[in-house]
């Protein structure tokens, strides 16, 4: 959601990730103009739904209930939205929905194919590469399991089976 990039910390709050948790990870200054640019394009897409009779996204109830009206907000609204509105099938209601897992795997996918990197191709792979150039550079694991957002050390020393 556009409410989980910290610009101020630099950091990106990643929501139920594996295991279902929620962790924070680093935001690199060279991503900012391209996510402000996205933000920007959410803004009209999202003025536009509002001027359409749309504009609410998905909430769990309990924020629902606890944040009346938040689902129309600009902040909670998906960083990446669907091109299209469709029926919401908890609800019935039809509002814009984010991209699905699929779409952002393809994407990465195409990127990593450009990029001429010869691994395994998925989302993973982004966190995986990461992990094992810190090792590769004797980076310490304890700051670097917390660039890596994981609470602790176990999930960050899988990655020193590669070195």
């Amino acid at each position: 959601r556009v409410k989980d990039l910290d610009f101020d910390y630099s950091q990106i709050v990643v929501r139920d990730g594996k295991g279902q948790k929620d962790r924070r990870v680093m935001l690199p200054k060279s991503a900012v103009p391209a996510l402000r640019s996205q933000i920007e394009v959410v803004r009209k897409i999202h003025q536009n739904d509002l001027a359409n009779g749309y504009g609410e996204v998905y909430l769990p109830e309990a924020l629902s209930r606890k944040y009346r009206g938040a689902n129309r907000d600009f902040v909670w609204q998906w960083l990446f939205p669907s091109k299209v509105i469709s029926t919401d099938p908890r609800s019935g209601i039809e509002r814009r929905h984010h991209l699905s897992e699929d779409s952002l795997q393809r994407a990465v996918k195409k990127a990593l194919v450009k990029s001429e990197i010869n691994k395994r191709r998925s989302c993973h792979t982004l966190p995986h590469s990461f992990a094992t150039h810190l090792l590769e550079n004797a980076y310490d694991i304890r700051p670097g399991q917390d660039l890596l957002g994981h609470k602790n050390v176990s999930p960050t020393l899988f990655y020193t089976h590669v070195l």
